[in-house]
Order: structure tokens, then sequence, then C-alpha cells
């Protein structure tokens, strides 16, 4: 299936939830937040959520600093 992420296209197997894609790019859980098609998703409902071919996803990767 192919998933629109932060603006690229990229494909992916089926079936595959929010939680699968974010460990499959190699991101700490704790340390993102995601818009699902305009829709912020909480973190608690992250593998319940299936994603579905053509879905359009934000990823924001927090990066702490000084």
């Amino acid at each position: 299936m192919k998933l629109q992420i932060n603006g690229d296209v990229r494909d992916f197997p089926e079936p595959l939830s929010l939680q699968g894609l974010i460990q499959q790019l190699g991101m700490k859980p704790d340390r993102v937040a995601v818009e699902l098609n305009r829709e912020i998703v909480s973190r608690e409902n992250w593998k319940s959520t299936a994603l579905s071919d053509g879905d359009r996803l934000e990823v924001v990767h927090f990066v702490g600093g000084g």
C-alpha cells in the first residue's frame, strides 16, 4: 500500500497499524506525534489504528536541546 508520510509517498506491506509503521520507521514512540488524514491520533490508539492505501500522515519527531 502507498502512504504519504510528511509529503513523501512510500510503499508498505498490508496490513499495517500506526504502531507498526512507527516501528518500521525506526522512531521512538515517546518522541513522536502523528496526524492521520488531518486528525491527531493519540498514542494509546496507535495499535488499533489500521492504515489504508492512500492515507496521509504527518509525523513530528521531537528533539531535545539546550
